[in-house]
């Protein structure tokens, strides 16, 4: 009798639904969720997978392709008439035993308020541990196509578990300016990375501290699933990554971040971070925690009108925050798939990088669910970037 009932329920169920195909007025849609800007395709890779890009007031634009895995042939690249071209040349992306002669495995390209090109070398090739040489910010003079900086990280500032993310700058500070780096590891100490640029000496702050540590048992929802560590032997675990997303404010008075694995956004006080007098107990006291930004994000970034920009993993999307703290919904497509670093541009469009990242072999028990190519998108915001010089 059980049996019976629930074949009827199928077959009334089914005839419903052919009940309903059959009598569908031409054009009718069920309702689905709506896009919010216009993206346009700049670039496409079909081979390593991409996390930075920066745009120089020129218009020239780089990218970079760290060695996670993926077959890596240059690590920095330009984009030339739409292809990737290895940058500033092939021998100098071809890692050496002297890791302090060539590129390692670069997480970050920015453009600095100069227009000269740094870029960044985690020194970590498949997130192992670092060591001397290899963890460093190189700068380069694009009107020479010239490195003019290299500066080398001591190894009681880039950990053996340090991980380089990205980098700001204000060349006010300082005889040749300041830079700021998030150090990201996911099993080992957070902190953001002051850098003298004119001396190159560099120091840890807000090391350790709970605004630069992921979210304990932090568990985001990318494409409807719930994402973990999966490695094909063991329980899934959380993702813990800290400190990754970084931008300063127009007025170059704060620093903004935030944690891949959360949901908070921070400031703290660029005065306090360079000023080595500064106790660290004084530097963490001018954190702010300035509330939920309604999603986890990877990169941030800021234009000139003191807008902050964040990437939101969880929804397909890119948010702006105003001053006042209000946000808005600059982009929502399902073909943003992770959208990784952004870089606001002098000609009015914020570019960004969309790789799937969350789509990778150890979120998946070792299955590779990526789909070439990724993408270079940009979307107009009639902002013009930030220039602390």
């Amino acid at each position: 009798m059980f049996g019976h009932s629930l074949r009827q329920k199928f077959f009334c169920l089914l005839l419903s639904c052919l009940l309903f195909l059959a009598f569908v007025p031409p054009g009718y849609a069920l309702p689905q969720e709506k896009t919010v800007g216009r993206i346009e395709s700049v670039a496409s890779f079909n081979g390593a997978m991409p996390t930075g890009v920066t745009v120089s007031q020129r218009g020239r634009i780089f990218v970079n392709f760290p060695r996670w895995g993926d077959k890596v042939d240059y690590t920095v690249a330009e984009i030339v008439r739409g292809k990737a071209v290895a940058y500033p040349n092939a021998k100098f992306n071809r890692p050496q035993k002297d890791q302090s002669k060539s590129l390692v495995s670069v997480q970050s390209v920015v453009v600095d308020p100069l227009d000269r090109l740094w870029i960044l070398d985690t020194g970590s090739i498949q997130f192992a541990p670092t060591a001397y040489g290899g963890p460093k910010l190189i700068g380069i003079n694009l009107k020479q196509n010239r490195i003019f900086k290299t500066i080398l990280f001591p190894q009681d500032v880039a950990l053996p578990t340090t991980y380089l993310n990205d980098i700001r700058f204000d060349l006010r500070r300082g005889k040749a300016g300041m830079a700021f780096i998030t150090d990201s590891s996911g099993n080992g100490a957070n902190a953001i990375i002051v850098v003298d640029l004119d001396s190159g000496k560099s120091w840890r702050r807000l090391n350790d501290h709970p605004s630069t540590k992921a979210e304990p048992n932090f568990l985001p929802v990318v494409e409807g699933q719930p994402l973990m560590n999966r490695p094909p032997d063991k329980p899934p675990s959380p993702i813990t990554i800290g400190a990754d997303g970084i931008a300063i404010s127009a007025d170059g008075k704060q620093l903004f971040y935030c944690t891949l694995a959360g949901r908070r956004l921070y400031s703290v006080s660029v005065d306090a971070l360079v000023d080595e007098k500064v106790s660290d107990k004084e530097v963490a006291a001018t954190v702010k925690d300035v509330g939920d930004k309604g999603g986890a994000s990877d990169g941030l970034e800021s234009d000139a009108q003191n807008r902050v920009y964040l990437t939101n993993y969880e929804h397909n999307a890119i948010l702006r925050r105003s001053p006042d703290g209000m946000y808005e919904t600059v982009v929502h497509d399902p073909r943003v798939l992770w959208a990784d670093t952004l870089s606001v541009a002098n000609d009015g469009y914020l570019y960004f990088i969309a790789n799937q990242l969350h789509r990778q072999p150890q979120f998946h028990q070792k299955k590779d669910l990526r789909e070439k190519p990724y993408s270079l998108f940009r979307t107009r915001i009639n902002a013009k970037p930030v220039l602390l010089r």
